[in-house]
């Protein structure tokens, strides 16, 4: 922990000020409080507080990768409505970008008086009863009909989606007033560890699972709604389904629990509490004696454009690395392995096994690129050029697309045929860069004066599901090609 914690103190941008001893003169005393306010007043790294902030990032994408797995489920609920069966991803989709978009942008606007560990505690409680319910639904609502649990769906994740807006903006902007960059990278790294898992329990519950041969399966009590299709997934049953949605509400309670516990313990302890505070209304001598002894003092308010302007080349790093991200959940849902058919075809190589692998291979690339920033010489975001290779890095990332058409999408043949270019050039390289750039990108928004940080943090956050809302809809084009 003490090298990572070396790893992470200011480089280029800011300079440490040396506070002075007690018998240096007077004249020093103004110029270290001019220069306060653009240093980073940095705690000590606390390896807790790093753990919690890791577990809120798994529980951030955690709720919506259940929805991805859940898929199946969804899919077996939508069978006798082709319209639903057919709709019911992309309304999914749009219910979530449009949401999660519009709740981020309206908090990030909300400033003044802002409590962001408050709106952090607040969107894991509507976490907790969005998958509480829909957990309960698989069981109370498995006769009703098809027009009712679709309406109940998207309602459903409205809830989850207005959640992570609100998680997004208060969790960011929350971390980014410690000053410590490694515990925004925790909250990436959390996110990280949030794809991977899922994809590993979907690979294991497909593979643990005989396959159907042929004709139906014989006797045995096995019930009449799970033997409609040949080898039919596990997960479109309900038990699987009350699984994934019980684990969010548990992953979602713990981090609640925990979070609660980081705010209490900083708010008992005033040397702990965020820095960003003793430069915020130095006109102002009443508001200055309230924050001195308020835990969650308030920052300064500052408009988004000026945000903006201040941190313009991360910003659009950050978009266009969303944007250009957001294709390939399309693509990995439509290529097939090149072995699929072959005479010694594994049932690795099956589509309902060899999708999850692929997306493995993509978030496990993801998670490594989030820890790439631990290494200093790869923490870009210090170095004065940083800002501006980021940006040309998010342009560059642009180059997977073509690549991706040189798979085997939808069987057609591929240009490389090879299983290992698409898993390990492809997926494995994309989301490594994906990793990489966007938490860079992220650990940027503490590089503004200490009274900006938070703002600055919920900004960046803004920014990502901007870019994520961009590709979503971009993606709809790629999946037209």
């Amino acid at each position: 922990m003490n090298r990572i914690r070396k790893q992470f103190a200011p480089q280029v941008t800011y300079e440490a000020i040396q506070q002075p001893a007690e018998s240096d003169n007077e004249d020093n005393e103004s110029e270290v409080g001019d220069a306060a306010s653009t240093a980073p007043q940095q705690a000590p790294f606390s390896a807790y507080e790093y753990a919690v902030f890791l577990l809120l990032g798994v529980s951030m994408l955690w709720a919506w990768n259940m929805f991805l797995a859940a898929a199946p489920y969804f899919h077996h609920r939508f069978r006798t409505d082709d319209w639903a069966a057919t709709h019911y991803q992309p309304s999914i989709l749009t219910v979530s970008t449009v949401t999660n978009l519009g709740s981020s942008f309206i908090l990030a606007k909300l400033q003044k008086g802002a409590s962001y560990p408050k709106r952090t505690v607040v969107s894991l409680l509507i976490n907790i009863v969005v998958f509480t319910l829909l957990a309960f639904s698989t069981i109370l609502m498995k006769d009703v009909s098809v027009a009712t649990y679709f309406g109940f769906l998207m309602f459903m994740v409205f809830g989850a989606s207005l959640a992570t807006g609100i998680n997004q903006n208060g969790v960011y902007a929350y971390v980014a007033g410690f000053g410590r960059e490694e515990y925004t990278q925790a909250i990436m790294s959390g996110q990280g560890v949030a794809g991977v898992l899922p994809c590993i329990v979907q690979i294991i519950s497909v593979l643990s699972v005989a396959p159907n041969r042929g004709g139906g399966g014989g006797g045995g009590g096995d019930t009449a709604n799970d033997q409609n299709h040949p080898a039919t997934p596990p997960q479109e049953s309900s038990k699987s389904a009350f699984a994934y949605f019980i684990t969010a509400t548990a992953v979602s309670s713990l981090a609640l629990i925990a979070f609660t516990s980081l705010v209490n313990r900083r708010s008992h302890i005033p040397s702990l509490s965020t820095t960003t505070t003793t430069t915020t209304n130095e006109t102002d001598d009443n508001t200055s004696d309230d924050d001195s002894s308020d835990p969650n003092p308030k920052t300064r308010t500052i408009s988004l454009w000026t945000l903006f302007q201040r941190l313009r080349p991360t910003a659009l790093a950050m978009i266009l690395c969303f944007t250009v991200t957001m294709t390939f959940p399309v693509f990995t849902a439509q290529i097939e392995s090149v072995n699929q058919h072959g005479p010694s075809s594994s049932r690795l190589f099956a589509a309902p096994v060899f999708i999850p692998l692929a997306f493995l291979f993509w978030n496990a690339g993801d998670l490594l690129g989030r820890m790439l920033v631990l290494w200093p010489p790869l923490s870009l975001v210090h170095r004065p050029w940083g800002p501006a290779a980021l940006l040309g890095f998010a342009c560059a990332r642009a180059a997977f697309i073509p690549l991706y058409q040189l798979c085997n999408i939808g069987g057609r043949g591929a240009v490389v045929p090879s299983d290992v270019f698409y898993l390990v050039v492809v997926q494995l390289l994309f989301g490594v860069s994906n990793g990489f750039l966007g938490s860079n990108c992220m650990m940027g928004a503490g590089l503004v004066p200490p009274e900006e940080r938070e703002p600055a943090g919920a900004f960046m956050g803004l920014m990502l599901v901007a870019g994520l809302t961009l590709g979503s809809l971009l993606s709809f084009l790629a999946a037209g090609g």
